[in-house]
């Protein structure tokens, strides 16, 4: 990337954070801090009004922006892909507000670009295996993100895994992941008195309340670094022909896939699991052709579901 283009990415970047650290953009950029300071000063000299303060970082003057940037054909693409993407796996008031944002997008692209555009969000398609919310008008995203901005709980009804019945809750969320093609989100639930772990097509409905969150809330970072370590995972090492491990490579990863080495013509997979029972469910999918390295654990259980299957044949 040349001088000009890199001062022009800074400036784009000081516009779309409040505070930008010199470190970040050094990183960023793959050059030295002192180069970074040069960039901001040439900067300042063109008249764009910079606030640096030492330990915090640089930002801009409120009220200074810039007309809309101009977009590359690469960059084009990628919106569309991600627009693609959050058709169907966010919620309605998200998608709408996303293709609200992407109508501005799309307004500031030269007509060539516009175009490519046109063309290419006929050859995208996503396709979804699950439902990730209760309802097609599910507003479940955009509710709890608003409650985390306005740090205001929200009252929810919930199906538990374990029940038919739904229980009402007021919950205060700390954040929201995407994992195994679903939304979470973990919160302080005020029924449980306790942080808990909510599936997102589980909640049927969500409500805002006027009540301030009681507590302070950790990173969501941490929260999932807990829920790991408590889960008492175990370790698993399988031995699979190469020639059939391709007919899993989705599906590993929803049993705790971790690693994998090649040897000859066979691939080591190292699991982290909470559940031996359900892994050796799975598999048993393809037992005539593996190998249970460790632990011996698992191989009892595979036994025990053998001989009920044969059972009941």
């Amino acid at each position: 990337m040349n001088r000009f283009d890199r001062i022009t990415a800074i400036l784009i970047q000081l516009q779309s954070r409040k505070i930008v650290k010199a470190q970040d953009l050094a990183q960023r950029f793959e050059i030295s801090l002192r180069t970074v300071y040069r960039d901001m000063n040439t900067l300042a000299e063109a008249g764009v009004p910079i606030i640096g303060e030492a330990g915090v970082g640089y930002s801009l003057m409120e009220g200074y922006r810039l007309p809309p940037v101009m977009f590359t054909k690469e960059e084009a693409r990628t919106f569309i892909t991600a627009e693609k993407l959050m058709e169907k796996f966010t919620d309605f008031p998200t998608q709408s507000q996303y293709q609200s944002a992407m109508y501005k997008i799309k307004a500031v692209l030269r007509n060539s670009e516009k175009s490519m555009v046109e063309n290419l969000e006929n050859h995208i398609q996503v396709r979804r295996r699950n439902v990730a919310f209760n309802s097609l008008e599910s507003n479940v995203l955009d509710s709890l993100l608003k409650s985390i901005v306005d740090r205001k709980a929200v009252r929810i009804d919930y199906h538990g895994i374990n029940s038919e019945e739904k229980t009402e809750r007021i919950i205060e969320p700390v954040g929201i992941y995407h994992e195994t093609n679903y939304w979470y989100t973990i919160a302080y639930c005020h029924l449980r008195y306790a942080y808990r772990n909510f599936r997102s097509d589980r909640i049927e409905k969500v409500e805002p309340t006027d009540h301030p969150f009681q507590h302070q809330h950790a990173p969501l970072d941490e929260f999932l670094t807990k829920i790991k370590d408590k889960q008492n995972l175990k370790l698993i090492v399988i031995l699979v022909p190469r020639n059939i491990s391709r007919y899993f490579q989705d599906q590993k990863y929803y049993y705790g896939f971790v690693s994998e080495k090649v040897s000859g013509n066979s691939i080591e997979m190292t699991f982290l699991s909470n559940s031996l029972e359900g892994f050796a469910r799975w598999y048993l999918m393809i037992a005539p052709e593996a190998t249970i390295i460790e632990p011996l654990s698992l191989k009892e259980q595979l036994k025990k579901l053998v001989l009920d299957i044969s059972g009941k044949l």
